[in-house]
């Protein structure tokens, strides 16, 4: 199911970031084709940072990562929209956690996004506060992974 990022992959990625009522559903601001692109080199190119194609049926339905930032391991994922509701993101989530030896791992996610939240909660995070991003009308729920 989850496997290296491929060069095909980013413009999967690139159309799957694009929709707005995933946009919506996140609070994320989609990307235009150029920033995308050096987001995902940038990404590649991070000694810290995992990143999977998710694959279900031989279709990238998505990916899932996990890197360091201010000296914390974050995960975050992204499903295409047509392919929500099966089950796919708890999979990904819980295989890649599964690769992760150090702990804890944390998770931010849009308050208003519910089944990204019990996702999360699925494979074991425990909601441990709320953030109000600056200039942003939304709170983020915080999560965070301690267990391996």
């Amino acid at each position: 199911m989850l496997r290296d990022v491929q060069p095909d992959d980013i413009e999967v990625f690139y159309r799957q970031q694009a929709d707005p009522a995933a946009n919506a559903m996140a609070a994320f601001r989609a990307r235009d084709r150029t920033a995308h692109t050096a987001h995902w080199q940038k990404i590649l190119a991070d000694d810290s940072a995992i990143a999977r194609a998710i694959v279900e049926q031989g279709e990238v339905v998505g990916n899932v990562g996990s890197w360091v930032a201010d000296g914390e391991r974050l995960i975050g994922y992204w499903i295409g929209r047509e392919h929500w509701g099966r089950g796919i993101a708890t999979r990904a989530v819980a295989d890649l956690v599964a690769e992760i030896a150090e702990r804890p791992v944390h998770a931010c996610v849009v308050e208003h996004n519910r089944a990204s939240i019990r996702v999360l909660e699925k494979c074991g995070f425990e909601v441990v506060g709320t953030h109000q991003p600056s200039g942003e009308p939304f709170k983020e729920i915080l999560l965070r992974l301690d267990a391996a």
